[in-house]
């Protein structure tokens, strides 16, 4: 399957779970809502321009914001971590690493210490960013950080439960010319 159908086909079932399945579930505690959608930017491959990245995070982003009927809110943030996706991964993976061997980020390609901390550095950017947009003001600082790291955890456990339910098939590329 080519790259291009295998992310159109993740596009729509991220979208889809996200809007049909975790939107569904009352926010816990009134202010933790579950967030797994982002995991697409996250999997994108590694050879994608980071201009082509950060367009398809915003558009990524409205198709959820139009569905939400949220505009721009899920926007922002999905632009800003694909924009920041490749200085992280440049910074995990050494220079003549995974990114030159692998297509995608993953356990496989990254190791699990590099693959742990993209996922919760930008799960961490994305879910502060988010929630300082839902609120536009800070308000109680307390409340803002409980609602990020609340946040945060449930979408770590959502993207560990994911990754351990779906294979992804990374090929190691002996040919990297």
């Amino acid at each position: 399957m080519s790259d291009l159908v295998r992310n159109t086909i993740r596009f729509i079932l991220f979208i889809l779970v996200q809007v049909f399945v975790l939107f569904q579930i009352k926010p816990l505690h009134q202010f933790v809502v579950p967030y797994l959608y982002f995991l697409y930017i996250l999997w994108l491959p590694f050879s994608m321009p980071r201009m082509a990245a950060t367009l398809l995070g915003f558009c990524f982003g409205l198709t959820l914001d139009f569905f939400t009927k949220t505009p721009g809110l899920h926007a922002a943030p999905c632009t800003l971590i694909a924009y920041l996706r490749p200085f992280l991964v440049n910074i995990l993976i050494p220079q003549e690493g995974a990114d030159k061997n692998y297509k995608s980020p993953s356990i496989t390609s990254m190791g699990w210490a590099p693959y742990a901390t993209y996922v919760l550095i930008l799960t961490f950017i994305h879910n502060t960013y988010l929630v300082f947009l839902e609120w536009l003001q800070f308000g109680s600082f307390w409340f803002f950080l409980g609602k990020v790291l609340a946040t945060t955890g449930i979408s770590l456990m959502l993207i560990l439960i994911t990754e351990l339910l779906v294979y992804r098939k990374e090929k190691f590329r002996t040919n990297t010319v």
